[in-house]
Formats: C-alpha cells, structure tokens, sequence
C-alpha cells in the first residue's frame, strides 16, 4: 500500500538518502501541499465510509449463521484487514502527508514507516484471503460432500493465522533490506494471481462440461426451461457464492493494479542524480488513494452480493436507528 521504496539516492549536497528522507525533508514540503491536503481529505472521508461500512459487515458475518463456517472466516478476515486500513493505516497516511505540509519532519519520519509497515501487512494478507477464497470454491465443487470434512474451521484458522505471520515478519523485513520484501511482493502477487486465475478458470470449465452434460443435444424453449429448473438448488447458490467472490477478487485487483504500474514506472523512470519530486510519485499518492478505495468497496460488494449478509445488515441498520430514535 503506502510504500515508497529505500533506495540510496544522491540528493542535491552530494549526501546519500533514501526517497523516504528526501521526502520528509523540506525540499518538497512548498511543491505539492494543495495535492496532499485533497488526498488527507478524501482519505478522511474513505477512512469513515470503509470503518463503518467493515464494521457493519464484522457484525453481519458474526449473525449470520447460513454460510459454512471456514469460508465465513475468510470473509471475517478480508472485512478486518479492510477496517485495519480504515482505522490505522489511512490515518497514519494522511498524518504522515500532513506531516510534510506542515514542514514536521520528526512525526513524517514515524508516520510514514507505521504506514509503509502496516500497509503491506494488510495488504498481504487481503491478497492472500481474496486467494484463499478462489481455493475454498473451487474445494466446495470439486471435492462436494467430502468439502466439509477437508475445510474445516480448524485448519481455516492456521491458514488464516499463517497469512499473517507471514505477512507481518515479510513487512517487518523492509526495515533491514526492502530488496527481500520487494521480491516478496513480486512472489505473492504473482502466485496469487496464477492461483486464483486457475481457480476461477477450473469453476467455469467444469460448471461449463456438467451443463453440456446433463443438457439434451436437441431441445426446445421449454425443454430447456425444465432442465434448468431441475438444477440443484445448491448448485444456484454456489454460483451466486463464485460471483461474490469474484467480484471481490476483481475489485481487488482494478484497485491495486494502478499502483502496481505506478510504481513499475518510477523504477524505470527514476532518476538517481535528482532530487526532484517527480509526477510519477505524486500519481503514485492518487493510486495509494485508490488502493485505499478498495476497503470501502468491499462491504458494498458484500451486501450486493451475498444475500444473507445484505439482509442482517438492514437489521442491524433498523435496530441501530430504532435504538436512537427512541
């Protein structure tokens, strides 16, 4: 999320710095201070939308006793890493972005690295859920009544805890050499997207030949009306299950790839002899912005989505309002 990579540079007195250091000092605070104060501002607002809207989702999931266990913790994980951006990291940005406007090197210094550190904990660990998720569907087809003895909630819950062990020592990492947390991003995002790819592309095929199976070569309109009603009802619900995550995967990825190119971009382009803040870094601040969109889009996709969380979030809605209206 938040990161901005800790290779030496030459800055203009010949001294060697990081890109962090040459930003928090105050060569760039009179450039871009009306830009950092419309992203503080709209990150304020996304920070509020995303923290209710998460916290809406935690207590919906938490009622909700229709979805299977293992794959109601995977969405349990991906709403906390989303209300986590909420609450720690968008706050630490936007300080860490004041910090620069208001020329306070000291708290920049801090608030920059618990932002770089906390973002690419929560980032890591959204990839890996959103990844999981592919997986546990594609188990729930493939391996059908034996799915619950295979997924249960114990070995969820390792899963779910090594993501973050994982994620937290690799962000840790970055702090001694960003090189090995650098290729540790390059690693996740790449397996992430080979194996949800997969995933994903093995429902359709087989969703696709079971279809082509079962289904007469020659059939009129009402035939085929018949057949599709003879459907198992469990298969309705399962593609309904496949579309929510998909739709979580795929507003995922349009969200972090903007600043993934970005920041392919700035490597190429970067000019080590300067100590100019170029355009590519203040657009890699909006596709921080937009990667921070994404924990405010997740709880609308739940809702859209997955019937049952939609409707326990209008209860929870109507208690809330009733609850201050009387």
């Amino acid at each position: 999320m938040q990161r901005y990579d800790m290779t030496n540079i030459t800055s203009a007195d010949g001294k060697q710095a990081t890109l962090e250091q040459l930003f928090c000092s105050t060569s760039f605070a009179g450039k871009i201070p009306h830009q950092l104060k419309l992203f503080s501002a709209i990150n304020i607002f996304l920070s509020v939308t995303a923290f209710l809207g998460n916290t809406l989702i935690l207590i919906a999931l938490h009622k909700n006793s229709s979805l299977h266990p293992p794959s109601k913790l995977l969405f349990r994980c991906l709403a906390t890493t989303d209300l986590c951006v909420a609450f720690i990291t968008e706050p630490l940005a936007v300080s860490y972005w004041m910090s620069v406007v208001n020329e306070r090197s000291d708290i920049c210094r801090y608030a920059s690295t618990s932002a770089l550190i906390t973002g690419l904990v929560l980032c890591s660990v959204s990839l890996l859920t959103s990844t999981a998720i592919s997986v546990d569907r594609l188990l729930a087809l493939m391996l059908r009544l034996q799915y619950r003895c295979v997924v249960t909630l114990k070995r969820t819950r390792v899963i779910v805890t090594a993501f973050w062990v994982v994620s937290a020592v690799a962000a840790t990492l970055s702090l001694w050499n960003s090189t090995i947390t650098l290729w540790y991003s390059y690693l996740v995002i790449t397996l992430c997207l080979v194996t949800s790819i997969f995933s994903y592309t093995k429902i359709y095929v087989t969703l696709r030949h079971s279809e082509d199976r079962c289904e007469p070569p020659k059939q009129d309109h009402a035939q085929k009306e018949h057949a599709r009603q003879k459907i198992p009802l469990n298969i309705a619900r399962y593609r309904k299950a496949v579309s929510s995550a998909l739709w979580v995967q795929f507003t995922l990825l349009i969200c972090y790839l903007p600043y993934s190119i970005v920041g392919v971009v700035g490597q190429v382009l970067s000019n080590p002899a300067s100590d100019e803040f170029s355009p590519v870094s203040l657009t890699k601040l909006g596709t921080v912005t937009v990667v921070y969109l994404n924990s405010s889009l997740n709880p609308i996709l739940y809702c859209w989505k997955i019937n049952e969380v939609r409707q326990t979030v209008k209860d929870t809605i109507r208690q809330v309002l009733f609850c201050s209206s009387s």
